[in-house]
């Protein structure tokens, strides 16, 4: 259905995959595994015609991605991206419908309406039709993106994250969902137990390499330590061969006797291949500064009520106590974040009011960025943390410690 043949991906002089060569074949569920900066969402993207490899071809139904119409193509692979902020400013309907014409260019059909119409009726999401992407949270936007790429009616989903915004009931769904798809779809994710649940073959990008693992999550971990067990044992193998050879060749190239044995062993030598030392992955280091200690209640609300236009909850009342350690559930839309941007003052509530400890230090880490931010990782953080020099802002970055531990 889906090949990648020898395909290459070069950002600069960086290789983020090489000689990538993948058979996607109908009634299979694929999971594309890897550590995050491997290169997961760009294979995906080449995969689909978004970007463009820098050596190999990429074929669809057997052939070339060019020819193929806007409709073709739609009817050919489902996508649903990681990032969910584009097309904020469209209805749910207008996204749903862009579904069928995945790139610009497309004119849109009656029939493409009823098809769009039928499928958020499917995912009960007929009451979100006219409203705008932007209006809805996360949760809610996913789902959207989920239903626009099954509205072309493709032969393949390619999903990157699905999981990412959604709440428990909804994982469930969409678990439920994939085990009774009747077509191919390729999936990334980082959750184990939902990538137990669907996929029938890993592909594992690690190292610039793709490797094939057939089974779950749980099969693949099993093969890999075997293969990482082999690769030990066989890179060790021949370092002590290396070693063997050079130790000969130091004692015996200066004699007239042994000279002849000593180029031998050499030619032998410069034609081996070497095997890679395997590299271990670096460890996050952290290491946080403490504030001064706050008062005892680092919140109080009194008869909040949350919301923008509308209300979203009832009055409520409580106290968030120092050291607490306190997990917000509740279904997708229910108001999770917008409560976290009433205590921080972010938003204003509706009614009540809330009231903040003394000597608080919060720290704030977003479901998504508000605005696009084309700023360097340095540039990030040195403009929250000005007071910081440039060596403790690239000492943060690099995470010196397990730098070192890893080399």
């Amino acid at each position: 259905m889906i090949s990648a043949n020898n395909v290459t991906l070069r950002i600069g002089k960086k290789a983020l995959f090489e000689d990538v060569n993948i058979k996607f074949t109908e009634g299979n569920c694929y999971g594309l595994i890897g550590a995050n900066g491997a290169g997961k969402s760009t294979l995906l993207k080449c995969i689909n015609g978004l970007l463009k490899a820098s050596d190999g071809t990429v074929k669809w139904l057997g052939q070339d991605t060019k020819p193929l119409s806007l409709r073709e193509k739609a009817k050919i692979f489902g996508y649903v991206p990681q990032n969910t902020q584009a097309g904020l400013s469209l209805t749910v309907m207008e996204t749903v419908i862009s579904g069928r014409l995945p790139f610009s260019g497309g004119k849109t059909g009656k029939e493409d309406v009823e098809k769009s119409a039928q499928v958020l009726e499917q995912f009960g999401l007929s009451d979100y039709a006219f409203r705008q992407m932007g209006q809805l949270s996360g949760g809610e936007r996913q789902r959207i993106l989920i239903a626009r790429a099954l509205a072309g009616e493709p032969q393949v989903l390619l999903l990157d994250e699905p999981t990412n915004y959604l709440d428990v009931e909804h994982i469930e769904w969409l678990t439920k969902f994939l085990q009774n798809y009747e077509n191919a779809f390729i999936l990334i994710s980082h959750d184990i137990s939902f990538l137990n649940k669907v996929v029938n073959v890993i592909y594992h990008l690690e190292n610039c390499e793709l490797t094939r693992y057939t089974g779950n999550y749980d099969k693949f971990q099993e093969m890999y330590a075997i293969y990482k067990a082999q690769k030990e044992a066989a890179y060790e193998r021949q370092q002590q061969e290396v070693a063997k050879l050079e130790d000969f060749i130091a004692r015996n190239k200066a004699r007239v006797a042994t000279t002849n044995m000593a180029k031998s062993r050499q030619k032998k030598l410069d034609k081996m291949e070497m095997i890679e030392k395997p590299r271990e992955k670096p460890k996050a280091h952290f290491q946080f500064k403490e504030a001064r200690t706050p008062s005892r209640y680092l919140a109080v609300a009194e008869d909040l009520v949350l919301g923008y236009d509308t209300p979203l909850t009832r009055p409520v009342s409580f106290k968030i106590e120092c050291g607490q350690k306190i997990a917000i559930r509740g279904v997708n839309g229910l108001g999770k974040t917008t409560l976290l941007k009433t205590i921080l003052g972010i938003i204003p509530p509706i009614s009540g009011k809330i009231e903040l400890g003394q000597f608080l230090e919060p720290g704030y880490f977003e479901q998504e960025e508000r605005e696009k931010n084309e700023n360097t990782a340095l540039e990030d953080v040195w403009n929250e943390y000005p007071g910081m020099t440039n060596y403790e802002v690239r000492a943060a970055l690099a995470a010196r410690e397990a730098k070192k531990a890893a080399e």
